[in-house]
């Protein structure tokens, strides 16, 4: 699952870098969202067992994401919401 995960940030990264620019407070959202998942990802690596309610939010935050790109980024809403599902998919 944390491959899939990676893959579908490395997607999101590229589609960001072909898309044109992103709004101030999107691009800081996507920032903030980009930050929380390494850092989970980091702590899963270390730990094995589940994480506390820290990380609780993180696929409904891409999920609201991928819902205000929608409407100024077409091109950028699939990989949010595919990221989103996995989130969901991995309890977070």
């Amino acid at each position: 699952m944390d491959s899939k995960l990676k893959e579908s940030l490395q997607q999101l990264h590229s589609t960001l870098a072909t898309s044109g620019p992103v709004d101030e407070e999107l691009q800081g959202l996507l920032q903030k969202l980009d930050v929380d998942i390494k850092l989970l990802m980091e702590k899963r690596a270390a730990q094995e067992q589940e994480e506390e309610s820290t990380t609780y939010g993180l696929a409904e935050r891409s999920q609201e994401l991928s819902a205000k790109f929608a409407v100024k980024h077409p091109k950028l809403e699939p990989a949010l919401r595919e990221l989103g599902e996995i989130l969901a998919n991995m309890g977070i």
